[in-house]
């Protein structure tokens, strides 16, 4: 995953020098992140939104289309027991990750729009595009200390009972999602965005597969051992023996979420409009 952040660098930084020349943007974005996974199946914009911030560069091929390269910083968080839902609160996992996003997106608005004309100064847009993020899920262990989960093999990864290797923690994502971008003056551009993230992971939670039995993990993970006992199985339940081999997690990939507002500055101006191709 090292060399799709190197590729996506690359194509940030050759398009920012290459386009100096014509409309060329750069922003700040704030706003805030959550996640969708076991630990919060269903909850947009709920208590676990954290604050994220970044700074985007926009090309504006034409009066339609976009090109734009993210560096974004956000962070996911969740928690059992704070669920409606009674299975999860006796699972009572939780856990808290770093979300570093960098990614590349083209942007289509549905009007016409240049930053500057006033007869042009407002549009909605979709946009997709491709990236990757870094992540780091780590579990509270009381005292506001945090364990990170991905050494510990939660799910025995990499014993008899999981021989799937450890989850990587830079994974690509597929970024898409919806706006709004208003003129707020001459060389001010003002964006409201919310955007959605495929992953093509299950573990920004730690949590996809099955409970594993305790004596592997302790025979496994050496030192750590003890510590991936204590945190591979937090439920409620009195007789952790019967939980080894049952459902954990779901094994479905999560998602993740990036929404806020975007300010940014027109560095050059076009010294002739480029033809739109629509």
């Amino acid at each position: 995953m090292k060399k799709v952040f190197a590729l996506l660098i690359g194509l940030v930084l050759y398009t920012s020098t290459v386009v100096a020349q014509k409309s060329l943007e750069i922003g700040i974005f704030l706003g805030g992140s959550f996640y969708l996974g076991e630990l919060n199946p269903d909850g947009f914009f709920n208590s676990f939104t954290r604050i994220a911030a970044g700074g985007i560069v926009r090309y504006n091929i034409n009066n339609r289309l976009a090109l734009r390269g993210n560096l974004l910083f956000g962070s996911v968080t969740a928690d059992d027991s704070q669920s409606p839902s009674a299975s999860q609160r006796e699972r009572n996992l939780n856990f808290k990750s770093p979300i570093d996003e960098l990614s590349v997106q083209a942007e289509f608005n549905f009007l016409e729009y240049e930053l500057g004309d006033p007869k042009h100064s407002f549009s909605p847009y979709i946009f997709a595009g491709i990236g990757a993020f870094e992540m780091n899920p780590q579990a509270s262990v009381g005292n506001n200390q945090y364990v990170a989960l991905q050494p510990l093999g939660t799910e025995g990864q990499g014993t008899s009972a999981n021989p799937k290797k450890p989850y990587s923690l830079t994974q690509a994502a597929i970024p898409f999602g919806i706006g709004i971008k208003a003129n707020f003056s001459k060389t001010v551009c003002i964006t409201l965005e919310w955007g959605m993230r495929k992953t093509f992971t299950g573990y920004i939670d730690d949590v996809s597969g099955t409970y594993v039995s305790p004596a592997i993990l302790l025979a496994n993970r050496g030192v750590n051992g003890t510590m991936a006992v204590a945190l591979a199985d937090r439920s409620l339940s009195t007789d952790k023996a019967e939980d080894v081999g049952e459902q954990r997690g779901n094994g479905k990939d999560d998602w993740y979420s990036f929404a806020g507002i975007t300010l940014s500055i027109r560095l050059r101006t076009h010294t002739k409009p480029c033809t739109s191709y629509f």
